[in-house]
């Protein structure tokens, strides 16, 4: 059995832009698996929450949790950004970011 993945990179949009194309994208049926490069996409509001402060770790969990469980909806075409947080929808684009 062959089984193929097709990946984006979620880049410089915000949280809930690259949800809401994960989502676009999974509302046919596909021949393979779509997702994305989350890392970018789960961790910036889960990052600026916790600030490395141990009295945020609860907090920015949450966040994560929130994420985690937006982008399992996406991947079955079942995401709506309804109830985002402002933080979630802004963009992350960085001119000259380098890898």
């Amino acid at each position: 059995m062959v089984v193929l993945i097709k990946q984006f990179l979620s880049g410089g949009q915000s949280e809930v832009e690259a949800t809401l194309n994960l989502n676009a994208m999974n509302q046919a049926p596909n021949p393979w698996h779509v997702s994305f490069s989350y890392a970018r996409a789960l961790q910036n509001t889960c990052l600026k929450t916790w600030g490395g402060r141990v009295e945020n770790v609860e907090a920015a969990q949450g966040v994560l949790l929130r994420r985690a469980k937006a982008n399992s909806l996406a991947q079955l075409g079942k995401y709506s950004a309804e109830g985002e947080s402002e933080e979630a929808k802004k963009g992350m684009f960085v001119k000259g970011y380098s890898y």
